[in-house]
């Protein structure tokens, strides 16, 4: 798979952007912008509209969730997939009620979230 468009990787933790957006690279997805939180996520969305976000639900200063509102307020449209550590159903709801297109578990085997991330990719976007 070849995937041309941005994708806005937030998350606080630097070796998960690192690890995520390796896997990225593996599937063919290599215009990545990061943030580590959602204050900078809002910021870099404006700035680099991206096709795709990858959003970690528990962030510090703004959390995954309010910053899934604040993106969907910019832009209804955009594709969001929440990545999580969470166990907690009531925030995967949440997250898929206010638009959340998917959501990965940052413990699942890098295999399934790069087949997850593809299929995502596929779903949502016309590839060559």
């Amino acid at each position: 798979m070849n995937f041309a468009g941005v994708i806005l990787l937030v998350d606080d933790e630097p070796h998960i952007r690192k690890y995520v957006s390796l896997i990225l690279k593996q599937i063919g997805a290599l215009n990545l912008v990061e943030a580590s939180n959602g204050e900078e996520a809002v910021a870099a969305f404006e700035a680099s509209k991206p096709d795709l976000v990858l959003l970690d639900i528990s962030m510090p200063l703004v959390d995954g969730l309010e910053t899934l509102r604040r993106l969907k307020a910019i832009d209804p449209e955009c594709v969001v997939v929440m990545l999580t550590s969470i166990v907690n159903r009531q925030s995967i709801d949440e997250a898929l009620a206010l638009g959340a297109a998917n959501y990965i578990r940052k413990d699942t085997p890098k295999e399934e979230i790069a087949q997850a991330l593809t299929e995502t990719i596929q779903s949502y976007f016309e590839l060559e």
